[in-house]
């Protein structure tokens, strides 16, 4: 039997929101959801996956369903039980696109970019004040941070304080930010005119959260890789592992 995920109490968590999500509740449900964590955590091939989570194809099918609706980035968002909105921390990681997310038969862009890693993808990540994951967006690896940053940050009406490093040092942020009622803690860069002496070097220091909850979320493969073809598949993937590690919570 493969490893599980899930134990009783965090199923009867889980369960219960899957169900408010309009989730017809099948005899074999948990063993679906199951067989779709174990997938996230090994990144195998669907048709690789092991005969105790039932028929590949059903798995397979229901998650492409579900990613389709949304429901996973649905589940995630309702698994946010009172982030704290203190301090925000925002960042991007790259995530290399393997040989099996090629060729998507699909006209929509795929979030799938050349940078100089090679063919990438690029979660931009939010935490709150206690590095768990509040909001994220999908795009392609050639796409800077500060590009993705507005739509990051219009997600986060809430936050007191928003801390990056000084890849998203752009007055148009800065000005995002303080219109949402938040304060900016980001280093100017170094040919910058007015310098870093208002910065809270303090509060700079625990932008290592937003690191933390990179490094925890590429603990599960199919994150730290990029295998899905299409992007809304790929983002619930992520939303699987962001709301995982909101589900002890």
């Amino acid at each position: 039997m493969p490893r599980l995920m899930l134990s009783d109490e965090l199923w009867s968590k889980l369960e219960k929101i899957l169900l408010q999500q309009a989730i017809y509740h099948k005899p074999d449900l948990r063993r679906t959801v199951e067989g779709m964590l174990y997938r996230m955590r090994v990144g195998c091939t669907w048709r690789d996956l092991p005969s105790a989570f039932g028929c590949w194809n059903s798995v397979c099918k229901r998650f492409n369903a579900w990613s389709a609706a949304g429901k996973w980035l649905k589940v995630f968002n309702a698994l946010l039980e009172e982030p704290d909105f203190e301090w925000t921390f925002i960042d991007g990681t790259y995530v290399k696109a393997r040989q099996h997310s090629a060729g998507a038969a699909s006209d929509q862009p795929e979030a799938i970019g050349k940078s100089r890693a090679g063919h990438t993808s690029k979660i931009h990540l939010a935490v709150d004040a206690h590095g768990l994951p509040v909001a994220f967006e999908i795009t392609g690896g050639e796409v800077n941070d500060c590009t993705a940053a507005p739509e990051l940050i219009a997600q986060l009406p809430s936050a007191e304080v928003v801390v990056a490093d000084k890849g998203y040092d752009s007055e148009r942020i800065r000005d995002q930010i303080e219109a949402q009622g938040a304060r900016a803690v980001i280093p100017r860069k170094r040919n910058s005119i007015k310098g870093n002496a208002g910065l809270d070097r303090g509060l700079y220091r625990y932008r290592h959260l937003v690191e933390n909850a990179f490094a925890r979320l590429k603990h599960y493969r199919a994150v730290a890789f990029r295998y899905d073809k299409l992007k809304r598949n790929y983002e619930s993937m992520v939303a699987m592992a962001c709301g995982f590690l909101w589900l002890p919570m």
